[in-house]
Order: C-alpha cells, then structure tokens, then sequence
C-alpha cells in the first residue's frame, strides 16, 4: 500500500498521509513520498495544496521515526535530515499548503503542520512537541518554525512539558486559522482552496516567498550558531540520549540523569 494518496484537480492537489498501521510516522519513506508529490504538483502549477490523514484519523501524524534516528554521536536533526528537507519543501512550496488538521499532531509532525500556510483543526486536534520526552535536543532551524507561528511562552511550555495543547488553544493564540466539525472541515477546506486557486497565481507566490524571507530574517552572527550547535552537541553525546532512544525502542519509561 503506497503511504500517501495524492490528488489534483481544478488547480488545486491534496496530499492524504496513508499509513495509518504506523499512525502516519514521518518515516523517511513517507518524507521522500510527499517530497515527490510536491515536486509534481509544482510541475502541474498547483495554486494550493492540501496537506492531510484520512478522514476521521485519530492521529494525523505521530511525527518524526523514531526508530530512524541516530545513536548517541551524530546529528540527529541535521541540515539534510528528513525532517528538514520536508520542512523546507513545504515553506519554499510556490502557492499556499493547507493542513488539514484531524487528531494529534506529534512531535515533528506539529513542526510540519505549523509550516504549513494555513490550518484548519477539528475540535478534537491536540499538539504536543515531545524531544524532552526521548532526550532529543531540536535543532535551531526547527525552534525557529515553531517560534515564527507559536508564541515564546507556549514553545517553551510545549517544549519543557512535553504535553498535548488542545485545539481551542491553539485558534486563540492564532496557531490555528480555523475550527471545523469533523463532518464540516473537508467542504470547508476544499472552498478555501478554491478561493485561493481563483486568485493571481504569481501574486500568491511572490507574497508567499516575502512573507517567508521575512520571517526567517533573523540576523545570526557565526560565535551564536557555534554556540548554538555546541549546546546540542551536549545533547546527542549524551547517555540520556541514547536513553531515550533505547527506552522508546524498548517500550519502557526512560531514565534520565542529566549526563
């Protein structure tokens, strides 16, 4: 079974997660399979796309492979990793990308979604970033999506805690666009689009790449990003790492000891 479903019509494409076995994990399979749809889908001058799960999911994406990831020693999310080139595709994506939110959207997956240009949840949606739970240390580029659209306060409450914010929340923090029934969000979305696709196609994009340029416009000197990346190191050469990669493998609660 492919592990994403994809369609196009009247300008507009709809990309379905389908891998539901596996809760829609952002294996590397699924990454590369999404990353070939957007390229068709720019080669068709797609004016919108939709990013989704199958009606009625219970969990839209549990996120980021764990099983994929690194042992202690090495870069678990660097430049060229899977989770970022998606990231990327997404945000540099010439027309607008819709996510279409039902159930929980999990740790990279909520990065993914938050990349996204608009959002439309059911009520039932929850978000959760969960590094602290397995000892991964996020890596910048991934901090700065997520403070672009969530505010500080709430990136560091998500982060620290590790725990679910609803999708209430998240509409009146601005995170989320819109909240549509379950029965309702689909015809909702599809005429979003819709009016998305009868507007200037080259104006969307132009306005789309601006509005990117200048969210990423964070002056960075060379010592901060040294430092940065030197914080992380402690990080993944740490044995809480590996911890926490073996608890989750294992199945069991991890240990942590701060080493």
């Amino acid at each position: 079974m492919p592990l994403i479903e994809t369609e196009f019509a009247d300008g507009i494409g709809t990309i379905v997660l389908n891998d539901p076995a596996r809760r829609n994990v952002l294996s590397h399979c699924m990454i590369a399979s999404i990353g070939d749809a957007l390229d068709a889908m720019k080669q068709q001058k797609a004016r919108a796309v939709v990013l989704r799960a199958p009606a009625g999911a219970k969990v839209w994406s549990a996120g980021y492979d764990i099983d994929e990831l690194p042992n202690a020693g090495r870069d678990p999310l660097g430049w060229g990793d899977g989770l970022r080139v998606l990231v990327r595709a997404v945000q540099t994506f010439p027309a607008p990308m819709l996510a279409l939110l039902e159930g929980g959207v999990w740790g990279g997956a909520c990065e993914v979604a938050m990349a996204c240009d608009i959002l439309v949840a059911t009520p039932t949606v929850t978000f959760a970033i969960t590094p602290a739970k397995l000892g991964i240390p996020y890596n910048f580029t991934g901090l700065l999506t997520l403070a672009a659209t969530v505010p500080l306060p709430l990136v560091k409450e998500m982060l620290f805690t590790a725990q679910p914010i609803p999708a209430s929340r998240a509409l009146d923090l601005g995170i989320v666009n819109h909240i549509k029934p379950a029965e309702e969000i689909e015809a909702f979305v599809s005429c979003l689009a819709g009016r998305i696709a009868a507007n200037a196609p080259l104006s969307i994009s132009v306005m789309k790449e601006e509005l990117r340029l200048l969210a990423g416009a964070h002056p960075i000197s060379p010592e901060l990003f040294e430092r940065i990346q030197a914080l992380r190191r402690t990080v993944y050469d740490s044995r809480d790492y590996q911890e926490g990669l073996d608890a989750f493998r294992e199945k069991r609660k991890p240990h942590f000891h701060g080493v």
